[in-house]
């Protein structure tokens, strides 16, 4: 039996742009992206096509962010999707291929920043396990610097970030994958934790990081677009959200320390 033909809407590159500019994303701006492919309907051309039109919008002048985080690169001790065998531990760490930002492909983020990490001048950060990649003038003011020791803080990506006045578009996205609230964690009470991968130049290392999670995020964005001017619409058919990254990393300051208190005291195990 054939496949149902899809039920759309037909997005294009166009489509994309056009949508994006509705919207409010403006030319020359630093845009930091989270999104969801399969949520914008049946794109003509797929994450290719949603990458054209991020780049029309923001034109020559603009900065396209996106995370190409690694999360593979950790310690199997940790793994739980899937987990591994405890047998197999030893060995996945003695032969595990350090971080190469230049081969090692993103994972968990989805299809399209992928895309953008493997795009002609693209730029990518040198954090092992949550780099990010740009494309355009701004990508190697934004992603050089990003420190071993320091995953989403103050020498990451995301200050930059910051200073820059960038903003966060998530298209099909939701707020449990905004980045930009990890930088928070690093300004207020956090535990530390023994963060695992492999050297850069063969073996294996660990380091001691603040310990971040994305629990609760959903409500923390909840809140957020209850207190704050949150810019909304659709692109295809993809709910998208639009918000500067300053103004939700100051709120997401006062709302962990409320709703989301962590303890201090003790390591915690991290991936």
């Amino acid at each position: 039996m054939s496949a149902p033909p899809p039920t759309g809407p037909l997005v294009t590159r166009d489509t994309i742009a056009a949508g994006l500019r509705l919207l409010g994303v403006e030319t020359g701006e630093t845009l930091l992206v989270h999104s969801s492919l399969s949520s914008l309907g049946w794109v003509n051309g797929g994450a290719v096509a949603v990458v054209q039109g991020l780049l029309d919008a923001l034109g020559p002048s603009g900065t396209l962010v996106v995370p190409a985080q690694t999360g593979d690169q950790s310690d199997p001790a940790v793994w739980g999707n899937p987990p591994v065998p405890r047998e197999w531990w030893d060995r996945i760490r003695a032969t595990m291929p350090p971080y190469d930002p230049l081969i090692t492909p993103a994972r968990g983020v989805g299809v399209i920043p992928e895309t953008v990490r493997t795009w002609p001048g693209a730029l990518r950060s040198a954090h092992p396990q949550t780099s990010f990649a740009a494309l355009g003038p701004r990508a190697r003011e934004i992603t050089e610097g990003h420190a071993a020791d320091c995953r989403l803080g103050e020498r990451s990506p995301l200050a930059r970030l910051e200073e820059l006045g960038a903003r966060v578009l998530l298209l099909g996205a939701g707020y449990d994958s905004c980045t930009a609230f990890h930088l928070a964690e690093y300004r207020i009470p956090a535990p530390r934790v023994r963060v695992g991968r492999p050297a850069p130049g063969g073996g294996w290392e660990s380091v001691t990081e603040v310990s971040i999670t994305s629990d609760r995020f959903d409500e923390l964005g909840h809140d957020y677009e209850r207190d704050r001017p949150v810019v909304r619409g659709t692109v295809g058919a993809a709910d998208a959200r639009l918000f500067p990254v300053a103004d939700a990393v100051a709120y997401a300051e006062r709302w962990l320390p409320l709703h989301r208190p962590r303890e201090t005291d003790f390591p915690h195990p991290a991936a």
